[in-house]
C-alpha cells in the first residue's frame, strides 16, 4: 500500500486555510501516480475530483477509514465517551458480525456491555452475543419479487440473510473491490439462480440494488415506489450506491427508539449521528440529530446540527468537545 500525504516544500499541509490536496495540478499528479491502481479517499476529498475520474476512486464515507478500521481520532472520542458515562451504540445497515469485525482490541473494550443496531435497526444485539434480541425479515414471496425485478433490470444485488451473510450477484469489479475486505460475502451469477430458492430457510432480511450513479439510483427509487408499496417494503439509501428494500416500518429510528425503551432512556437524552438517507429516521427520532460534514443533501435540512468535520476526519471528537464535555 502507498499512503499519499500532500505537503508543500515546508512540510505544511495547508496553504491560505486550504488543503494542499485542493490544488488542481497536484490532483492530476495523484491520478497519474496511481493510474491503474485503487485510490481510496474520504468523501470530502472525492468532491474535488471530476466525475470522469470516478472509476479510479473508491470512497469510504463512514465512521471507518479506508481499511475499514476506526480512525485514531474517533477511537479517542469513544474512550472519552466511556469516561463520561455515555453509551455509544454502533448503528449500521450491515449485519452484526460485519460491524463487530471493526471493533477489536481497545475498540471492543470501549463498547463492552453495550449494544449494536444492525440491518438498519431491524436487529438489536448485545455486544458479544450473536443471537439478536429483535429481528425482522422479508417474506419469501416478497424477496423473490424484489430479486426478479433486479434481474430484469440487470442490476447487481446484495441479498442479506439473517445469519449474517450477504449473497452478491454479478458484481462489477468496482463493487468486488469494495467488498474485498468484508467477511461473510458470497458472489454468484444471477443467471445460475432465477429465484432465491437456493437460500430457502436462511431468512432474507433485506435486498440492495447497486448502482454507482446516484442520480440514476434515486430515479429508480421513485419508479419502484408503487412496487414497494404493493409488497409492503420501504426504500432507503444507505450510501450513494445502495438502494435498500427493507420490511415496511423497519428503520434506524424505530430500532433506536426500541433500544432506548428497553434501557429506560428518554429519547430527549439520545444523540444520533449520521450521513445518509438510512440515518434520517434516527436523526429525526433523537433528542439531538446531528449530521457529519459530508451528510447528504436530502438529510441535511433535518439535522439539528451539522458538524464541521466528516466521520473519517474526526467528527466524533468534535461531537464530544461540543456536546458532551462538561
Amino acid at each position: 500500500m502507498i499512503l499519499i500525504v500532500c505537503v508543500d516544500d515546508h512540510n505544511g499541509m495547508m496553504f491560505n486555510h486550504r488543503r494542499q490536496s485542493q490544488d488542481r495540478v497536484l490532483r492530476a499528479d495523484i491520478l497519474e501516480l496511481t493510474d491503474g491502481k485503487k485510490l481510496w479517499m474520504n468523501a470530502y476529498s472525492r468532491k474535488q475530483f471530476a466525475e470522469s475520474d470516478a472509476e479510479k476512486i473508491l470512497v469510504d464515507e463512514t465512521f471507518l477509514d479506508a481499511d475499514h478500521a476506526i480512525p485514531a481520532s474517533n477511537l479517542r472520542a469513544l474512550k472519552r465517551m466511556r469516561e463520561l458515562g455515555v453509551l455509544f451504540v454502533p448503528s449500521s445497515g450491515r449485519w452484526y458480525s460485519s460491524i463487530m469485525d471493526n471493533f477489536s482490541g481497545e475498540a471492543r473494550e470501549l463498547i463492552e456491555d453495550g449494544y449494536v443496531l444492525s440491518y438498519n435497526g431491524g436487529f438489536i444485539n448485545r455486544v458479544g452475543d450473536p443471537t439478536p434480541l429483535t429481528t425482522c425479515g422479508l417474506s419469501n414471496e416478497c424477496a423473490n419479487a424484489i430479486y426478479a425485478k433486479g434481474l430484469e433490470l440487470g442490476l447487481c444485488m446484495h441479498v442479506n440473510v439473517a445469519d449474517g451473510h450477504v449473497f452478491v450477484n454479478d458484481a462489477p469489479t468496482r463493487e468486488r473491490d469494495h467488498l474485498e475486505s468484508i467477511t461473510g460475502v458470497t458472489h454468484f451469477r444471477g443467471s445460475d439462480h432465477p429465484d432465491l430458492s437456493f437460500l430457502e430457510g436462511r431468512g432474507i432480511v433485506k435486498i440492495l440494488y447497486v448502482d454507482w450513479d446516484f442520480d440514476a439510483l434515486q430515479e429508480l427509487g421513485r419508479k419502484l415506489a408503487p412496487m414497494a408499496e404493493r409488497l409492503g417494503v420501504d426504500i432507503t439509501f444507505s450510501s450513494k450506491r445502495y438502494l435498500e428494500l427493507m420490511p415496511a416500518g423497519v428503520d434506524k429510528g424505530t430500532g433506536l427508539t426500541r433500544l432506548a425503551d428497553m434501557l429506560g432512556i428518554p429519547m430527549s437524552e439520545v444523540i444520533a449521528v449520521g450521513d445518509s438517507a438510512n440515518d434520517l429516521s434516527m436523526i429525526k427520532a433523537a433528542g439531538l440529530g446531528i449530521g457529519v460534514a459530508n451528510v447528504t443533501d436530502g438529510v441535511r435540512p433535518y439535522c439539528d446540527v451539522v458538524l464541521e468535520t466528516a466521520g473519517t476526519d474526526g467528527a466524533f471528537s468534535e461531537l464530544v468537545e461540543r456536546f458532551l464535555e462538561p
